[in-house]
């Protein structure tokens, strides 16, 4: 005997496996790197613009500083204490002294500061325009809350289904 299914049951079980694969799909790009070594950031200020734009989702691969050439991308701690972190390209890399001249491609000057090695992240691998702006969602306290109400929101709707297709089944 064939199982009758009431018919939204089918189509909450649709939506439930929609919201949670669209989420999965959205938090892959900001936890898979981190697997991988990368650290993820958003770009908040404009002094690499317009190469990298204010809102970018920039992905930053651990690279020893003595590595670093003229020309490259690269994130580093503003202050050895600090927790800001900028994105600037690298002038020249000063081995010896174990420091790099930086400059923010929309400044005039390069950095007042050389950047000591201890400060180096490592360097900008890849910049996605915009991207940063929706990681911040997720990643903020509402994000959060979207998050656990999206999952919520799936479960309740399999519930629903379940709850449907055993009860046309009870009419049988």
């Amino acid at each position: 005997m064939k199982k009758k299914r009431h018919p939204f049951s089918g189509a909450f079980r649709i939506l439930s496996t929609l919201l949670l694969t669209g989420l999965v799909l959205f938090c892959l790009p900001l936890t898979l790197p981190r697997l991988f070594g990368y650290h993820i950031y958003s770009v908040i200020s404009g002094s690499m613009e317009p190469a990298i734009p204010v809102g970018s989702l920039l992905y930053i691969e651990e690279t020893g500083p003595e590595e670093l050439q003229e020309g490259e991308v690269i994130a580093f701690y503003g202050a050895r204490d600090s927790a800001a972190i900028i994105t600037h390209r690298v002038l020249e890399n000063r081995v010896v002294m174990g420091e790099l001249i930086t400059k923010g491609d929309a400044n005039q000057q390069a950095d007042m500061n050389p950047i000591p090695y201890g400060n180096v992240i490592g360097r900008v691998t890849r910049a996605i325009p915009k991207a940063g702006k929706a990681a911040e969602l997720f990643t903020s306290r509402e994000g959060k809350l979207l998050a656990a109400a999206l999952i919520g929101a799936a479960v309740l709707l399999q519930l629903l289904a379940a709850l449907l297709e055993n009860k046309s089944n009870e009419f049988k």
